[in-house]
């Protein structure tokens, strides 16, 4: 079974459109109550990412 330090390493991946993707661990989805379809922000802070909820 894999240690939660090698649950935390993802690789980033690319659609044929070009997009860059990655997966998020399915607990923190659900710490965080992210849908579906939510619209989020996502920042770029040094060489970190934030992600938070998109707000009107």
């Amino acid at each position: 079974m894999p240690t939660r330090k090698e649950k935390d390493i993802r690789t980033i991946s690319k659609t044929k459109s070009g997009s860059y993707f990655v997966t998020i661990p399915v607990e923190i989805i659900r710490e965080l109550k992210l849908k579906k379809g939510q619209k989020v922000r996502v920042n770029k802070y040094g060489k970190s990412i934030l992600i938070k909820d998109w707000e009107k």
